[in-house]
């Protein structure tokens, strides 16, 4: 009786030594160092939302080119800025959904559903629809689907692949072209160098479909804060939605200043 209770007694002290580690990979609101944050720069990133929970987020970027400004223009400060606001919200248990508008008026809605998280399975998985508009959603309709395919390497990094779907993305009316839909490949990663403090990088090659410009690239360190995350990026263009990533960089020559700023109300 006496080692059958006290084998009872340690099979129980081991289940409810293991229960944290077991249950924190499916609580939200646990943070994983190695994924801080909902983007990358631009690219979506698998952190999941609470249920109920709002974040904010500001993007801004710098219309002067970093490498043809001086002092005398502060580095292309002086210039004109393309600035988004991003609302999310936690609608569902694993799911979010986010409204994002830039300062040239178009919005995007958009929604997110993770499918496959990584512990239980290699990778982590997340589905991501949206449908972006011109002219405060009033004209050109680019709606768009993403796969968020992505690992981390345990609290020191994360790497992303990003297949993504875009129609509408030729800005020329589509009776007159005749490609009108684009499909790239987002590739980005994080990677924590300090407690608080990551650098990043990300493009988005285009594998098919609309070929306007050049890929997109973006480079940048950031610094968390407790629910803050302030990111401060350099990149050959100012998309930060699907259908703009799309349609590529502004240019091959001139790089960007930028930054975001994030705030998770939770």
């Amino acid at each position: 009786m006496t080692r059958s209770f006290v084998r009872l007694l340690a099979a129980a002290s081991l289940v409810l030594g293991l229960t944290p580690a077991a249950f924190a990979q499916d609580d939200d609101t646990v943070l994983k160092p190695a994924e801080p944050d909902f983007t990358v720069a631009s690219l979506g990133t698998n952190m999941r939302l609470p249920q109920g929970k709002l974040t904010f987020r500001l993007t801004h970027r710098f219309e002067g080119p970093l490498n043809d400004s001086g002092i005398g223009d502060l580095f292309g400060l002086d210039a004109g800025a393309q600035m988004g606001l991003e609302f999310r919200y936690g609608l569902i248990k694993r799911g979010q959904i986010g409204f994002y508008r830039t300062n040239d008026r178009t919005i995007e809605m958009f929604g997110q559903y993770s499918l496959l998280q990584q512990g239980t399975f290699p990778f982590d998985v997340s589905a991501r629809v949206g449908v972006e508009g011109t002219n405060n959603f009033k004209d050109s309709y680019s709606p768009s689907v993403t796969a968020i395919v992505s690992r981390r390497i345990g609290e020191v990094a994360a790497v992303y692949v990003e297949p993504m779907w875009v129609n509408n993305t030729n800005t020329l009316p589509m009776a007159l072209v005749d490609h009108n839909d684009s499909f790239n490949v987002g590739i980005g990663a994080r990677v924590r160098v300090r407690p608080t403090v990551y650098v990043i990088g990300e493009v988005t090659p285009r594998a098919g479909g609309y070929k306007p410009n050049s890929n997109q690239m973006t480079f940048g360190v950031e610094k968390r804060a407790g629910g803050h995350m302030f990111q401060l990026n350099v990149s050959n263009g100012f998309a930060t939605m699907p259908a703009s990533l799309s349609r590529g960089a502004i240019s091959t020559d001139h790089w960007y200043l930028g930054f975001n700023l994030a705030r998770k109300f939770y």
